[in-house]
């Protein structure tokens, strides 16, 4: 599964890890994020998100 980078302060969603804290469960894919998610360090919408 890809990982995805923040751009703006380089927060990396990793599927294998999800995002606990935000509701995202581990093993999610970045596309099955719904669009409203936000990088739970910035902010910074989940479509600013660039493929690592």
């Amino acid at each position: 599964m890809d990982r995805y980078v923040c751009p703006a302060c380089g927060y990396v969603y990793d599927p294998e890890i999800g995002d606990p804290d935000g509701g995202i469960a581990k093993g999610t894919k970045f596309e099955d994020i719904p669009e409203d998610w936000v990088c739970p360090i910035c902010g910074l919408s989940k479509s600013e998100f660039e493929k690592m």
